[in-house]
């Protein structure tokens, strides 16, 4: 049987929700999506998405990574090689492991340029 997550209803709950080593990686990209420009985070998809002009932005803790996503992820690829593409639109995911440490000055980086264009190229989820 599957375990069954229970939904919450902010981000701030979410991290709450969260132990050990995949609270810290969160709490880690949290802090630096909030230095970088403080996209608007709220619950979708059962995990933290940040908006700016369209979906900028995901941190989904599983059971054995943190993910940190990109919608133009692939356009960020310069700054960060290890973005992974996949799935719609330009998603790229970088995949952080127990005993991964959050490197605050590429993720601030990351989220500046992720920002950045959203507001330049337009809202990821609208084609054309």
């Amino acid at each position: 049987m599957m375990r069954k997550e229970v939904p919450v209803e902010s981000p701030e709950a979410y991290v709450a929700a969260l132990g050990g080593w995949r609270r810290d990686i969160v709490e880690a990209l949290r802090a630096a999506t909030r230095t970088a420009g403080d996209p608007e985070a709220r619950i979708k998809w059962g995990h933290i998405v940040c908006f700016s002009n369209g979906p900028v932005l995901l941190i989904r803790a599983e059971e054995a990574h943190v993910l940190f996503g990109f919608w133009r992820g692939k356009r960020l690829r310069h700054v960060e090689p290890r973005l992974k593409a996949g799935g719609k639109y330009e998603l790229a995911t970088m995949t952080f492991l127990e005993g991964d440490t959050v490197d605050t000055a590429l993720a601030e980086k990351l989220v500046r340029e992720a920002i950045r264009l959203n507001a330049e190229v337009g809202d990821p989820t609208k084609s054309g």
